[in-house]
């Protein structure tokens, strides 16, 4: 599956599966920049294929994407992958939390969608939004993170009609828990909370998915790269879950 002569751009491509999906972009023949608050992560991927590059951006600031954007040129590819999670439960929710969940998960998406669309414009495109499976179903104790997930779905699925005769698709891809660094630290918060050993942590959440395993972030890759393709021409407005069978 060959992306040579594409230009794509990832948001959160230091880490976890964001750098995962930016190196599958550039080993299929992809130029990519990718962009995160870290610079030393961000170095360290660009530093591992010739084919990536890294520019800092906070994607819940509005004059940095826009900024981000003019300076990557015109796009092919956009993958609004950058997002965090916190856990507690739904009454010791502050709205300071809610509305940091709501910036980094939904806001954050927005921004990055819109001015991919911008980037694209006259040219077939690629927008492609990391959600999750808690876009798709409710998980106690994230009820911020799934109400912006649930959100970047219905913004997926509005913007793809209006792209839908204009040669750009949009797409969300929804996995379950990842085996990732993100996943890791909310083993730690379970642990911290409950008192429970990292490895029952691990197991609980293993136990969400019907294959009774975390999702490697290879499979997002390879979705990732399927939706990039002509081969999904004609897919567009969809929310592709990989859980191994949650949902």
């Amino acid at each position: 599956m060959s992306l040579s002569g594409k230009k794509a751009l990832v948001t959160g491509g230091g880490s976890g599966v964001g750098a995962v999906i930016a190196r599958a972009l550039a080993d299929a023949g992809a130029e990519v920049i990718i962009c995160g608050r870290r610079r030393e992560a961000l170095e360290t991927v660009a530093e591992s294929h010739k084919a990536i590059s890294a520019m800092t951006c906070d994607i819940t600031d509005e004059a940095q994407v826009t900024a981000l954007f003019a300076a990557a040129g015109p796009l092919d590819i956009v993958v609004a992958n950058a997002g965090a999670s916190e856990s507690a439960p739904f009454a010791a929710t502050t709205l300071e939390s809610f509305n940091a969940m709501i910036a980094v998960n939904l806001t954050g998406t927005f921004l990055t969608l819109r001015e991919g669309a911008k980037a694209m414009a006259g040219r077939k495109g690629r927008l492609i939004a990391i959600a999750s499976t808690a876009g798709l179903k409710g998980y106690a104790y994230v009820a911020p993170y799934a109400a912006a997930k649930h959100g970047v779905v219905g913004l997926v699925r509005s913007a793809a009609l209006e792209y839908a005769r204009k040669g750009i698709t949009v797409n969300a891809i929804c996995p379950g828990f990842l085996d990732t660094e993100m996943t890791e630290r909310s083993i730690a918060r379970i642990v911290e909370t409950t008192g429970r050993c990292a490895e029952e942590a691990r197991a609980a959440l293993e136990a969400t998915n019907p294959m009774k395993r975390l999702v490697p972030p290879e499979d997002v890759a390879e979705a990732v790269l399927w939706l990039a393709s002509d081969r999904a021409a004609m897919v567009t407005g969809q929310a592709i879950s990989i859980s191994g069978g949650e949902v």
